[in-house]
Parts: C-alpha cells; sequence; structure tokens
C-alpha cells in the first residue's frame, strides 16, 4: 500500500504540473494522509476504505486522463500497472508472502500425509485437515472408528507420542526452508491435548464426522480460542517461534506429556527448556495449563 500511494502521488503530482487543475492538489493531500495513516497500526477497516478510495475517486480521475490526454497515457499508465496484482509493484511483497506461505504449507501437508500412515497402521483413527493460514489438524481415535478392532488406551498414548515427535519434525522442516523462502516467516506449533471422550457423527452430506452435542461443542470453541491466547499477568503469546505450546485442563495430561517431552529431549528432539505456564482466562474458558519446549534445530535427530 505505501508502494502504491508512493507511485500514485508522483503520477498526480506530474498530471498537476502539466495539467492546472486543483482538484488534483486535493487528491495529492489526501493521498498523503492516507500514506501518513497506513504508516503505523491500520485496521482491516481502513484497508476496506483505502480500497474504496482509490476505486471510486483516484481510477476514474486517472482514466478520464488517460483517455484524454494522450500525452499523460504513459505517466498515468505506470500507476496502473502498478496495481497489476500478478506483476505489479504495489503486490510484489505480497506476491512474496503468499509464495512464501504456501510453499511452507504444501511442505506441512505432505508431510502430515505420509506421516500419518504410521498412525494408522497401528490403529486406525480420522484425520482431518483444515485450510487456514496454516495448517491445522483434529485426529480423532476411539472403539465407534473400528468397531472390528479392540482399542486400547495406549493406542491414544502412541499416537499424542507420535504428534509431538512429528511437531518437533515439522517444525525443523519449516526453520530448514528459511533460504527457499522469498519472504523470512517463522512458524509456531500448538498442540489441544483433550482427554475427554467425545460424541462424533458421520455426516453423509458433507462426508466428514462432526462433533455432536453442547458439551461436546464446547471443545470446538476450546479449540478456536486458544491460537491467540496470552500467558496470565502478560502480553505474552503462548505460541512463540521455534516452540511447541501444548495445552490442557487436566494435571494428569501435563504428566503424561512431561514423560513424552523428556523422551524426545533424550532422542535429540526438544531442547531442555521445558515450561509450566498458567494461561490467562478466555471469554467461558477458564482454568487452561500449558507446557511449552522449544525444538532443537541444531543437533542432528536421532533414530527413535
Amino acid at each position: 500500500m505505501k508502494n502504491l500511494l508512493t507511485i500514485l502521488i508522483e503520477t498526480l503530482q506530474v498530471l498537476n504540473e502539466n495539467i492546472h487543475l486543483s482538484l488534483t492538489g486535493k487528491l495529492v493531500s489526501k493521498c498523503e494522509e492516507w500514506l501518513e495513516r497506513i504508516s503505523g497500526y491500520i485496521t482491516t477497516n481502513d484497508e476496506l476504505m483505502l480500497d474504496t478510495f482509490l476505486h471510486n475517486e483516484i481510477n476514474p480521475f486517472l482514466e478520464h486522463f488517460r483517455n484524454n490526454y494522450p500525452a499523460e497515457r504513459e505517466t498515468i499508465d505506470r500507476y496502473f500497472n502498478a496495481m497489476n496484482e500478478e506483476t505489479g509493484a504495489s503486490f510484489e511483497n505480497r506476491r512474496k508472502l503468499e509464495t512464501s506461505m504456501q510453499l511452507i504449507n504444501t511442505s506441512i501437508n505432505q508431510y502430515l500425509e505420509q506421516a500419518q500412515t504410521e498412525v494408522q497402521e497401528s490403529f486406525p483413527c480420522y484425520f482431518e485437515k483444515f485450510r487456514t493460514d496454516g495448517v491445522e489438524y483434529d485426529i480423532y481415535i476411539g472403539q465407534s472408528i473400528a468397531p472390528q478392532r479392540v482399542f486400547d488406551m495406549l493406542y491414544l498414548k502412541n499416537i499424542r507420542l507420535w504428534q509431538l515427535r512429528s511437531m518437533a519434525e515439522i517444525a525443523r522442516m519449516t526453520n530448514d526452508l528459511g533460504d527457499q523462502l522469498s519472504r523470512p516467516l517463522q512458524t509456531t506449533h500448538l498442540i489441544f491435548i483433550h482427554s475427554n471422550a467425545i460424541d462424533i457423527s458421520f455426516r453423509n452430506d458433507e462426508r466428514r464426522f462432526d462433533v455432536e452435542g453442547a458439551y461436546n461443542i464446547r471443545y470446538e470453541v476450546v479449540k478456536k480460542r486458544i491460537d491467540k491466547v496470552l500467558i496470565a499477568g502478560t502480553f505474552e503469546r503462548l505460541t512463540q517461534p521455534g516452540k511447541i505450546a501444548m495445552v490442557y485442563f487436566n494435571p494428569t495430561e501435563a504428566a503424561e506429556y512431561d514423560e513424552y517431552i523428556r523422551y524426545l529431549q533424550g532422542q535429540g528432539y526438544l531442547l531442555d527448556d521445558l515450561e509450566y505456564l498458567e494461561l490467562e482466562e478466555l471469554q467461558g474458558v477458564t482454568g487452561l495449563k500449558a507446557l511449552r519446549v522449544g525444538v532443537n534445530y541444531q543437533l542432528p535427530l536421532l533414530n527413535s
């Protein structure tokens, strides 16, 4: 947006010198106000208002002079070329960002597609990925998913250990992508530990599982709200680059994951910096706690 406004101001200033029109000076002043405004914090509403200003005031104004003043066409074309999403200068940073995010997400998705077969071989589970600005997935496991097999809690423990190890591997993998990213990005990693059984049903219309009942839907609510949760009494986000955060309610869950963490520290996956954290209260959600541990980017991974 800064790039586009800078080009726009230069375009209008050239027009103002060649075509004496008071309105041009007014538009230059308005663009300068916008440039100063977006140099600080910008909201989605600001972005929409700027977009409306460009399309409703600027574009028709410039189109008029491009169509009726051939001598100014080259100057005006520079602005319109900059607005091209595929090649324009004003979209260069956005294109780099989207390309980098796409590379990260594609790499994670490919890893998960291959890695989940390890879990499926131990005991069938329902694995579902969601399209977000990153990668989100649910894993459901239990007797009802594979009635022909005898379910035991050891399969749940196995899947939890797998998930933590795979999260460390994903963190290592995305960190190693750094040189390939046109826009430097870091990833954060979050696990929501939920031990209580929930009711799910298969929806034939959407060909997917869905959570049933008010109590069980609370699980979905908590899962959505912890993404940006803060550590209690601070302004620090729980999720941080280079670390894996595990959110839980039950102390027994923390004790179980403490064992997995210490095992993976011994295997070289994780750093010796485990934190036990209290989390802020969220709307309708209290008593949240978290474990947080760093990923070992330096040492080669050992065979588990």
